[in-house]
C-alpha cells in the first residue's frame, strides 16, 4: 500500500512548515503528464536543486574525512555516492520509493523500482528540505542517509564505475577493451528494455538488463566483474559460459 506524505516525514524524521514541498518531491512527471488538467507540479524543479544540495553537503563531508587525499580521489568517492546508483541504493534503503505518486502508465511498467526515478526523488526530498528547513537540517537529513556510504571508506579501485573497472580488468588481460552487445531491445519507445552481454577477447562473461542500453551495459559490466571474481578465487568453473560471434 502506498506510504502517505506524512507518514513518509514522520518515518524519516522530518518536520515540515510547509508540507506542500514534500508533497511535490513524491510527483513523477508521468503523474502531471497524465493530469494535464490539474494544478499539481512534478518533483523535476526541485530534483535540480537537490542535485546541487547534496554535491555541496557531501563535497564537504569528504573534504573533512578524507584530509590526505587529492581532489582526483574525492570526485571519485563523491561520485560514487551521488551517482544515480549510489542514491537509488540511499533510496531503496530509506524505503521512500512506495511513497511516490506515478502516472498509471509508469506504475504499470516498474518506473517505481528504476534506479533513475529513486535517485530523483531522493534529490527532490532533499531539495524540500532544504527549503523548508534550511542547509543545516538538510546536511544532517543527508549524512544520516549516507552514514553507511561515508563510513565505508572503500578504497578508490573500489569506487570507479562497474564499466571503468571492467575496461581496465579487460585492457589488462587482452590489451584490448570489452564489446557489449546488444541481445535485445523491446517495447515502446517511452518504455524500452534492453538486454546486453558483454565479453572480454570473445569470451561473454555477463549479460545485464535496463530500461536504457547505457543501465544494460551497467548490471552487464557488474556480473562480469562478479563473475571474474569468482574465477580468480576459484570458485567457479573457468569453462567460459559462451562465446561471442
Amino acid at each position: 500500500m502506498p506510504t502517505s506524505t506524512a507518514e513518509l516525514a514522520d518515518r524519516l524524521g522530518l518536520v515540515f512548515d510547509d508540507p506542500t514541498l514534500l508533497t511535490e518531491a513524491l510527483v513523477h512527471s508521468s503523474y502531471v503528464n497524465e493530469h494535464p488538467e490539474g494544478t499539481t507540479e512534478s518533483n523535476e524543479r526541485l530534483e535540480f536543486l537537490g542535485d546541487a544540495v547534496l554535491s555541496l553537503v557531501m563535497s564537504e563531508a569528504l573534504f573533512k574525512r578524507h584530509r590526505d587525499e587529492p581532489e582526483g580521489v574525492l570526485t571519485t568517492r563523491r561520485a560514487a555516492i551521488v551517482s544515480t546508483r549510489g542514491l537509488a541504493r540511499i533510496a531503496r534503503r530509506l524505503g521512500i520509493g512506495d511513497a511516490l505518486v506515478l502516472g498509471q502508465g509508469a506504475e504499470n511498467s516498474d518506473e517505481r523500482s528504476r534506479s533513475s526515478v529513486l535517485a530523483g526523488l531522493f534529490e527532490s526530498i532533499v531539495a524540500a528540505v532544504f527549503l523548508d528547513q534550511g542547509l543545516e537540517v538538510a546536511r544532517r537529513f543527508i549524512l544520516e542517509a549516507a552514514a553507511t556510504e561515508l563510513d565505508a571508506a572503500l578504497p578508490i579501485d573500489a569506487l570507479k564505475a562497474p564499466k571503468s573497472r571492467l575496461q581496465e580488468r579487460s585492457f589488462a588481460s587482452s590489451g584490448r577493451a570489452p564489446s557489449y552487445r546488444i541481445i535485445s531491445s523491446d517495447g515502446p519507445d517511452h518504455d524500452r528494455h534492453f538486454v546486453v552481454e558483454v565479453a572480454i577477447d570473445g569470451v561473454a562473461y555477463g549479460s545485464g538488463e535496463g530500461h536504457s542500453r547505457r543501465e544494460a551495459e551497467t548490471m552487464a559490466a557488474e556480473v562480469a566483474l562478479e563473475r571474474l571474481a569468482q574465477l580468480d578465487a576459484g570458485e567457479v568453473d573457468p569453462t567460459p559460459e559462451a562465446e561471442t560471434s
